[in-house]
């Protein structure tokens, strides 16, 4: 009866060699196509929130909420809540994308409060205001910088987080560091973002102007 061969050490190191080759090749296209899901995913959300945008405007009187959190409170009924009780919010999966990395921020997004550049807009405004909403950003992604607030707590998601309000030059995604509230990086080299009209798209960085945040 003839013994069976086994491995030698050569070819156990080929073979190691060879799989370790293939992991590096496979792994930069598996972690692409990971974060392209998690993009998708982003923008599906933010599909979902133009939608309660939009029904929102349509019971009253075309007007939204323009700073702060309030925002997540008052879509909550259109989204499948119960009602906007602030401490029902955090299950609401739609108002998180899957890509912040910490994962017990409860704001993922920021919130055009542009008025004029040097100050920001309080309360509800017409999207009427603006003559192109399909070309005007409401919600993009929160910046997640060091300098960035983390909102862990289930309340106190009303107009007094202005740190979550766009309406500077400094606030965008080409924004320095320290005062940048929109992510420039968060999705490849850019971030998603839903419209005034309620549709959402990717944004590069370098792309986004004053003009897609300013009411005209």
């Amino acid at each position: 009866m003839g013994r069976t061969r086994g491995f030698t050490l050569i070819e156990l190191l080929v073979v190691i060699t060879i799989i370790a080759v293939l992991m590096a090749i496979l792994l930069p296209s598996l972690n692409r196509a990971r974060d392209q899901g998690k993009g998708i995913t982003c923008r599906n959300n933010l599909k979902q929130i133009g939608l309660a945008l939009t029904l929102y405007a349509e019971d009253n009187s075309g007007k939204v909420p323009r700073n702060g959190g309030v925002w997540i409170v008052k879509f909550m009924p259109y989204i499948g809540g119960q009602g906007d009780q602030d401490h029902n919010y955090r299950r609401m999966g739609v108002y998180n994308c899957p890509k912040y990395p910490d994962k017990e921020q409860t704001l993922d997004y920021v919130i055009n409060s542009w008025k004029d550049g040097a100050s920001e807009y309080i309360g509800f405004s017409p999207i009427s205001d603006f003559r192109q909403p399909s070309l005007k950003i409401f919600l993009a992604d929160n910046e997640n910088g060091s300098w960035r607030a983390i909102i862990r707590e289930d309340t106190g998601l009303g107009s007094s987080r202005g740190e979550f309000d766009v309406w500077n030059a400094q606030h965008l995604a080409t924004g320095p560091d320290g005062q940048r509230r929109v992510a420039r990086a968060h999705h490849r080299d850019g971030c998603n973002g839903v419209f005034l009209d309620g549709h959402s798209d990717w944004v590069q960085a370098e792309k986004m102007t004053e003009r897609m945040w300013r009411p005209e």
